[in-house]
C-alpha cells in the first residue's frame, strides 16, 4: 500500500439558502470566479446526516485562481432549512470560522469597508504575528481575513481562497492526534490559554480559551496542491464546551458543513483513519461522478463529530467547451501540476451564474 498524501484543503463546505445568491456574493467579494463543478441532484450517500433518506440539493465548487482552498456551496432543496437557534460562539463544537487569504490586509479592509460589508473587527494581530480581521457574509457565517502572500496565479484580486479554519473542540488532548497525525498539521506554532484581545470581537471571545494553531511541516505536494496552496488550522477549546453546531440539524443546513482535503491513495487514508479510531462514516466508492468531475469521496468525524471530507480526485474539467479535462490517474503523487494554470480559462461570467 502506498503512503497517503494530503494535498491540501480542497474546499470548505457552506450550506446556504440560495445557491445563486451565495455564489455571486463569494464571486464579488472573495473572487471565487472559477467553476470546478455545478451539479443539481440528490445526495444519496450521506444518509446518517440527512435524516436517513436521500435529499435533493444543488452544489458547486468554486475557487479563486490566486490560490487557496475553494468553497463548496450547498443548497438543500425540497425541504425546510434548519437554522441555528443561537449564533455561533467560540467554545461551540464544529467549524466556527473559515479563513481567507489576502495579500494586502489594509487594502482588503478598506475595500470591504467601502463596500459596506459586515466587518466586525479592526485589523488585529494573531498570537503568531499574522495580521487579520473578521467579517460576516450575508448569512451570518464568520470569516477571518488573513494576510498571506501565497499566490498561484497573480491576478490582482482583493483576496485569495480559503486559508484554513477555526474549529471548536471539547478536549484538546483528544483532538490534537486527529489533526496532527491523520491530517498532517503536525507543527504546533502556538498553544496558549488566555483571554485573547484579537478574539474579543467574536461571540464567546471574552472567555478564557485554549487556542492551538497548527501548520504542516511538509511543503505543499500533490497534483492539485498548487492552486490549494498553504493553510493552517486553529483549534479552540472553552472551559465549558458549548453546543454542537449540527445537533438536531441535517448536513447541508446553513453554516459550515465540512472541511474537505484533497488526497492521494484513499486506501492508505482509510487504514490510518481506522488505526486512529476514526473509521469512514460515508464512502462513495471509487469512480463517483459529480457534474463534470469524477473522484472518490469519504468522510470521517473528528472526536466531537465535526465532518472532515477526503476526496481523491480523478478527473476535473479544465476547458469544458473544447473537451479539455485533466485526468489525474497517472500523475505524480507529490509534484504540483503546471498544466493546472489552464484553470484560469474556467472562469465563469457573473451573469451566467443562474
Amino acid at each position: 500500500m502506498k503512503e497517503k498524501v494530503i494535498c491540501g484543503i480542497q474546499q470548505v463546505g457552506i450550506g446556504v439558502p440560495d445557491f445563486v445568491e451565495a455564489w455571486k456574493w463569494y464571486y464579488d467579494q472573495f473572487g471565487f470566479e472559477i467553476k470546478i463543478v455545478d451539479d443539481e441532484g440528490v445526495a444519496e450517500r450521506m444518509l446518517p446526516y440527512t435524516g436517513g433518506k436521500p435529499q435533493p440539493r444543488r452544489s458547486g465548487i468554486a475557487v479563486n485562481i490566486r490560490g487557496g482552498g475553494g468553497f463548496e456551496i450547498w443548497q438543500p432543496k425540497g425541504r425546510p432549512l434548519n437554522y441555528l437557534k443561537e449564533p455561533v460562539q467560540l467554545g461551540d463544537l464544529g467549524i466556527l470560522v473559515a479563513k481567507v487569504k489576502t495579500a494586502d490586509i489594509e487594502n482588503a479592509y478598506n475595500t470591504f469597508m467601502n463596500r459596506g460589508l459586515d466587518l466586525i473587527s479592526e485589523i488585529t494581530t494573531s498570537p503568531t504575528g499574522q495580521r487579520q480581521f473578521f467579517m460576516k457574509d450575508p448569512y451570518g457565517n464568520l470569516f477571518q481575513l488573513e494576510e498571506d502572500g501565497y499566490v498561484f496565479i497573480d491576478e490582482k484580486k482583493t483576496t485569495g481562497g480559503a486559508n484554513g479554519a477555526v474549529i471548536g473542540v471539547s478536549d484538546m488532548e483528544r483532538s490534537l492526534p486527529f489533526y496532527k497525525q491523520l491530517l498532517g498539521y503536525d507543527r504546533v506554532v502556538s498553544d496558549q490559554t488566555d483571554v485573547f484581545a484579537d478574539l474579543k470581537c467574536l461571540p464567546g471571545g471574552e472567555k478564557t480559551l485554549r487556542r492551538v494553531i497548527l501548520e504542516r511541516s511538509k511543503p505543499i505536494e500533490g497534483p492539485l496542491s498548487g492552486i490549494m496552496g498553504t493553510s493552517h488550522l486553529e483549534l479552540i477549546q472553552a472551559e465549558t464546551p458549548g453546543k454542537k453546531l449540527f445537533d438536531g440539524r441535517f448536513w447541508g443546513d446553513p453554516g459550515f458543513i465540512h472541511l474537505c482535503f484533497d488526497v492521494r491513495h484513499m486506501d492508505a487514508v482509510k487504514a490510518e483513519a481506522e488505526a486512529l479510531g476514526h473509521p469512514f462514516v460515508c464512502d462513495s466508492g471509487a469512480d463517483f461522478g459529480m457534474g463534470e468531475a469524477n473522484g472518490h469521496f469519504t468522510y470521517v468525524e473528528d472526536p466531537d463529530g465535526t465532518l472532515i471530507e477526503f476526496v481523491e480526485t480523478y478527473k476535473i474539467p479544465i476547458i469544458k467547451k473544447i473537451g479539455l479535462y485533466l485526468n489525474l490517474a497517472n500523475k505524480d503523487d507529490h509534484k504540483p501540476l503546471g498544466i493546472l494554470k489552464l484553470l484560469r480559462f474556467a472562469k465563469v461570467k457573473r451573469d451566467n451564474i443562474k
